[in-house]
């Protein structure tokens, strides 16, 4: 059964007019529960998990300063939300999810988390919504564990996972690879194991195109025995915070591809929902939706 983390905290309020689509977290569930892609059997809730999970990632001093909302001003600015106990504790329960995601996939061989992908968050600091990398978490949890060793970080937002670039800088059982538009945030990029940096207005052909040749080369030279992905929607030509020009059909394509590839290769994958910022709230959730119908269609 595909496993799915969800918790009603994922949906936190914000001040009217933040260019954050908060509801999508609810709409998410309620759209594949409709339209019978889901059931609730499909729905994990995940809990508080031990801080050691979290601070095998992230320094603690900045990880203590989140949790007692010490962190400066400054700091908590980049961060783009304002800081709150309710806040901090929705990104720990998110960092939960994709942990129990990550062992649900072991079993299943794919699992999902409504939210994450919360590549922005350094082991030091948090930026751009993000505050504790919930791959990263999850991917040493499953080294720390012996669950897997060698790990694959597919990054397909339209964004660049610089946060999971820096956390797994030095450490060659961790290969990070992030395919995102070359002239958008963050503007100072850091360096992944491979990064392609795409023009604007990369269209669904050339897209596909390059994801079809760079990925299987890359699963056959790593022999990664885990894959985290992270599907961002933001590659859609609609929306506010890209500069790529993919279809919802282009979008899917993409998903469609990476997902097959992890099932024809046997390697268990989880999935993050990363970033989606089109105008139009419907346009956001039926592409995340496109990436839950793909898993049921794939492996179950």
């Amino acid at each position: 059964m595909l496993k799915i983390a969800f918790h009603p905290i994922y949906k936190h309020p914000l001040p009217k007019g933040h260019r954050f689509p908060m509801e999508k977290y609810e709409l998410l569930p309620q759209q594949l529960l409709h339209e019978g892609t889901c059931t609730q059997a499909n729905f994990f809730q995940p809990e508080k998990p031990n801080d050691k999970h979290i601070l095998a990632v992230h320094d603690p001093e900045y990880y203590y300063d989140l949790v007692n909302l010490t962190l400066d001003q400054r700091a908590a600015r980049k961060i783009g939300f304002p800081l709150s106990r309710a806040l901090v504790q929705r990104e720990i329960l998110i960092a939960d999810g994709t942990i129990k995601a990550s062992e649900f996939a072991l079993k299943h061989g794919i699992s999902m988390n409504i939210a994450g992908g919360t590549h922005h968050a350094f082991s030091n600091r948090g930026e751009g919504f993000c505050m504790l990398n919930d791959q990263a978490i999850g991917a040493r949890y499953l080294q720390q564990n012996s669950l897997a060793q060698n790990i694959l970080i597919v990054d397909l937002d339209v964004h660049q996972g610089n946060g999971t670039a820096e956390i797994f800088q030095n450490d060659a059982s961790v290969f990070t690879f992030s395919m995102h538009g070359k002239s958008n945030y963050p503007f100072k990029k850091e360096q992944s194991d491979l990064d392609i940096a795409l023009e604007n207005d990369t269209d669904d052909s050339a897209y596909l195109k390059l994801l079809e040749k760079t990925l299987p080369n890359l699963i056959a030279e790593q022999q990664p025995n885990f894959i985290y992905y992270l599907c961002g929607v933001d590659v859609i030509k609609t929306d506010k915070l890209g500069k790529l020009s993919l279809t919802v059909d282009g979008c899917k394509a993409r998903d469609r591809f990476v997902l097959e590839q992890c099932k024809a290769n046997q390697i268990p994958v989880m999935c993050s929902m990363g970033g989606g910022y089109s105008p139009k709230i419907k346009t956001i959730v039926d592409a995340h939706a496109n990436t839950f119908r793909l898993a049921q269609e794939i492996y179950f």
